[in-house]
């Protein structure tokens, strides 16, 4: 479970912290000042906080083939706010007590899609919904290897059958991935960082992974 503990600050004040729901992610209630830009505090705030914790993802990605690879799974979240709730996402998870983003990407590269990622480069870290859950997710670009693609880019399927997972799995040409998230196509602010990095850096990256 997150850690609940909020670190102290110089011109934060933490008034009262109360834990109103302690299931798998705990939310809580936090009344709290802060220094204005004035230099004035603010009056008493009280915030719903959602504390997910730490998570990564990985934007898997062949420099031979040029292509990515994403998967594609249902979210609820997603049909509770109105959107086609079949997503289109990079694998990703949140981790494991002290697992390092690393390990959780490669761990989650084979759990949903069975590939080895090699080599990573980090993309950056993000906060996901800083108006109300502490969850941060370390973004990284993974080099794989693709031993064919369909010609319809279905990969296979993935997911941990413990977990009632259901993921499709699919290889796109980069440039028609990052087209599409230019688009803004992809609702996933995750799948969107990672892809518009991409074209910012796929030329960098394929002389950097040219060699393996």
């Amino acid at each position: 479970m997150p850690t609940t503990d909020i670190p102290a600050r110089d011109g934060v004040e933490i008034a009262s912290n109360e834990t109103v729901w302690s299931g798998r992610f705990p939310l809580q209630i936090v009344k709290f000042r802060h220094r204005r830009f004035d230099g004035a505090m603010s009056g008493l705030r009280t915030w719903e906080l959602w504390r997910r914790g730490a998570a990564a993802a990985v934007l898997p990605y062949d420099p031979v083939t040029d292509h990515v690879v994403v998967i594609e799974q249902f979210r609820l979240p997603a049909l509770a706010a109105g959107l086609d709730p079949m997503l289109v996402e990079l694998p990703a998870g949140l981790a494991d007590g002290t697992e390092q983003p690393e390990q959780v990407v490669r761990r989650e590269a084979l759990e949903e899609m069975g590939l080895a990622v090699q080599r990573l480069e980090f993309v950056g870290k993000f906060l996901l919904t800083p108006g109300g859950c502490d969850e941060h997710c370390s973004i990284f670009a993974g080099q794989v290897r693709l031993p064919s693609l369909p010609s319809d880019g279905l990969v296979g399927h993935g997911g941990l059958a413990s977990e009632q997972e259901d993921i499709r799995v699919r290889a796109m040409p980069a440039g028609q991935a990052i087209e599409a998230a230019i688009a803004g196509a992809y609702p996933n602010s995750v799948t969107t960082i990672g892809l518009l990095w991409l074209a910012a850096r796929r030329d960098w990256l394929r002389a950097r992974w040219g060699d393996a």
